[in-house]
C-alpha cells in the first residue's frame, strides 16, 4: 500500500502548483523505501527542475542530493551539470552548492557526470561546468581531493583537452596546475608535456597565420610559470630559436595592440634561463647572435667636417634589446667562447663596436634618467610619466650590465639581472621556485608603461623606444580565440562554440 501511496505523490508533478510543492519535498523524503521506484522518483524531479514557476524549480534543485545514493549518484551530477545552464542566479547558486555536496559524498562520480557533459553536453552546459571546475576544485578540502581523484581528473582533462578552445584551455591549465599531485618536480614536468603537444611544436611554423601565432603565445605563457631549474624549457626555446626569431618581423597576431614582436622576445628571456642541455647549441646562439646585431646598430658614418654623414641617429630600441641580450648572456653560458673562437676576429671587431656605440647612448640616458627621479618618492613616482622612467632606468640599467660582461677579456656570463618587468624576488630559501634571475639592486616597482612615442618624448637624445607593454601580459585579458571557426584554437574540432562568459 506504501508503493501506492508513493505513486500518488510521483502523480503529483502532474497536478497543480501545491501538489508539485508537496511532491518536491516528498519525492526525495521517501526516495530510499523504494528503490523499484527509483528511476520513476528520478525523472518525476527532473520535471519539476524544469517547471515554469521559478519556485518549484528551486525547491526540486535544492533536494536533488537526495537522490544521489549509489548507482544514482552520477546521473544526478549528470542532471545538475546540466542545470548550470540556468539564467536564474539564486537557481544558479542552488545548482553549485549542490553539486558541492555531492562531491563530498563521492568525488569520482560527481566528476564523472561533470566530464561526460563537457564532453559531449551544450556548448553553454560545457562552458559553465569547465568553469564550476576552475573555481571550485580549489575550495574542496584534502579528504575529498584525494590522489585517485586527481589522477581521475588528470586522466579525463586530458581528453578534454583533445579539442579545446584558447580560453578553454588556459582554464583546464588552472585546474590542473592547482592539483596538489601535480606541484612535484615530475607533476609539473608532465604539465609541461602537456603545454608542449598542445604547442604542437612538430608542426610548421607559419608567421603570418594569426592563430597559429597566438596559440604558440597562449601555451608558451602556461609553460612559463611552470620551468625551474629542474623542468628545463629546452624544447620551447630551441623551437623560438629555429623558427620563430628567423621569422620575428613577419608575426601577426589577432589582438589588437600588442607589440606582438617584444612579447615573443619576453617569453624567451624569461624562459632562457630555465634552458638545459640543447642539441644546436652553436647554430641556435648563432640566430640569437645575428637577430641580437639587428637591434645594436652601427655607430653613424662621420663626414670629413666630423659631423655625422647622415641626418639620423639610430633608434636604440632598448626593450628589445633587453631581451635579446638577456637571452644571449644565459645560453652564451653554456658555451662560453662562442664569441671568441665561434666567430672570426672581424665579427668580434663589429660586435664590439656596435656594443660600445649603445653604451655610450645608453650612460647618456641613465644620467638624464637618473636626474629626472632624483629626490622624487611615493605619490612623485606614481605619475604615468615616472612610471615610464623608473622601467626605462632597469631596462636600461640591466643592459648596462650585460655589456659590461660582455666586454671582459674573455667575454664573461657571471652578473646576473632581474628582467624589468620581473618583480624583485628576496633571495629567500623559503621561495623553492624563485627565478634564477634575482640579484638586482635596482627597487621593486610596478612594470607598467605608456605608449612608445611617448617615451620617445620624454627622452630626447638619442631617440630610444621603450614598449607600452613593459609589463607582463594577463592571460585573463585576451579574447583567446574570435568566434566561428570550432573548437581546437581555430583548427580542429569541427562546431563553433557559442560563448557566453
Amino acid at each position: 500500500q506504501h508503493k501506492d501511496a508513493y505513486q500518488v505523490i510521483l502523480d503529483g508533478v502532474k497536478g497543480g502548483a501545491k501538489e508539485k510543492r508537496l511532491a518536491a519535498q516528498f519525492i526525495p523524503k521517501f526516495f530510499k523505501h523504494f528503490p523499484e521506484l527509483a528511476d520513476s522518483a528520478i525523472n518525476a524531479q527532473l520535471d519539476l527542475c524544469e517547471d515554469e514557476d521559478v519556485s518549484i524549480r528551486r525547491q526540486a534543485i535544492k533536494e536533488l542530493p537526495q537522490f544521489a545514493t549509489g548507482d544514482n549518484l552520477p546521473r544526478v551530477a549528470d542532471i545538475l551539470t546540466q542545470l548550470l545552464q540556468s539564467d536564474d542566479s539564486a537557481e544558479f547558486n542552488l545548482v553549485n552548492n549542490a553539486l558541492l555536496s555531492i562531491f563530498k559524498m563521492d568525488a569520482k562520480g560527481t566528476l564523472g557526470g561533470l566530464f561526460s557533459q563537457i564532453l559531449q553536453g551544450e556548448d553553454i552546459v560545457r562552458e559553465r561546468a569547465i568553469k564550476f571546475l576552475s573555481t571550485k576544485l580549489k575550495t574542496l578540502p584534502e579528504e575529498v581531493m584525494t590522489k585517485e581523484v586527481e589522477e581521475f581528473i588528470l586522466t579525463e582533462s586530458k581528453k578534454v583537452l583533445e579539442d579545446v578552445t584558447g580560453e578553454e584551455f588556459v582554464l583546464f591549465m588552472k585546474i590542473l596546475s592547482g592539483l596538489k599531485s601535480l606541484q612535484t618536480v615530475s607533476g609539473r614536468q608532465q604539465l609541461v608535456e602537456l603545454v608542449a603537444e598542445q604547442a604542437d611544436l612538430e608542426q610548421t611554423f607559419n608567421p603570418s597565420d594569426p592563430d597559429c601565432v597566438d596559440r604558440l603565445l597562449q601555451c608558451t605563457r602556461q609553460a612559463v610559470p611552470l620551468f625551474s631549474k629542474n623542468v628545463h624549457s629546452t624544447k620551447f626555446v630551441t623551437y623560438f630559436c629555429e623558427h620563430v626569431l628567423p621569422n620575428l618581423s613577419a608575426l601577426t597576431t589577432p589582438v589588437e595592440g600588442l607589440d606582438i614582436q617584444l612579447e615573443v622576445l619576453k617569453l624567451l628571456a624569461e624562459m632562457s634561463s630555465f634552458c638545459g642541455d640543447m642539441e644546436k647549441l652553436e647554430s641556435n646562439l648563432k640566430k640569437l647572435f645575428d637577430k641580437l646585431l639587428e637591434y645594436m646598430p652601427l655607430p653613424p658614418e662621420e663626414a670629413e667636417n666630423g659631423e655625422n654623414a647622415g641626418n639620423d641617429e639610430p633608434k636604440l630600441q632598448f626593450s628589445y634589446v633587453e631581451c635579446l641580450l638577456y637571452s644571449f648572456h644565459q645560453l652564451g653560458r653554456k658555451l662560453p667562447d662562442f664569441l671568441t673562437a665561434k666567430l672570426n676576429a672581424e665579427k668580434l671587431k663589429d660586435f664590439k663596436i656596435r656594443l660600445q656605440y649603445f653604451a655610450r647612448g645608453l650612460q647618456v640616458y641613465i644620467r638624464q634618467l637618473r636626474l629626472a627621479l632624483q629626490g622624487k618618492t611615493g605619490e612623485a613616482l606614481k605619475t604615468e610619466e615616472n612610471k615610464i622612467k623608473v622601467v626605462a632606468l632597469k631596462i636600461t640599467n640591466n643592459i648596462n650590465v650585460l655589456i659590461k660582461d660582455l666586454f671582459h677579456i674573455p667575454p664573461s656570463y657571471k652578473s646576473t639581472v632581474t628582467l624589468s618587468w620581473k618583480p624583485v624576488q628576496k633571495a629567500d630559501a623559503s621561495q623553492k621556485r624563485a627565478s634564477e634571475d634575482t640579484t638586482s639592486s635596482s627597487p621593486p616597482k610596478k612594470a607598467s608603461a605608456g605608449p612608445k612615442r611617448d617615451a620617445r618624448q620624454i627622452y630626447n637624445p638619442p631617440s630610444g623606444k621603450y614598449s607600452s607593454n613593459l609589463g607582463s601580459f594577463s592571460y585573463e585579458q585576451r579574447g583567446g580565440f574570435r568566434g566561428g571557426r570550432g573548437r581546437g584554437w581555430g583548427g580542429r574540432g569541427n562546431r563553433s562554440r557559442g560563448r557566453i562568459y
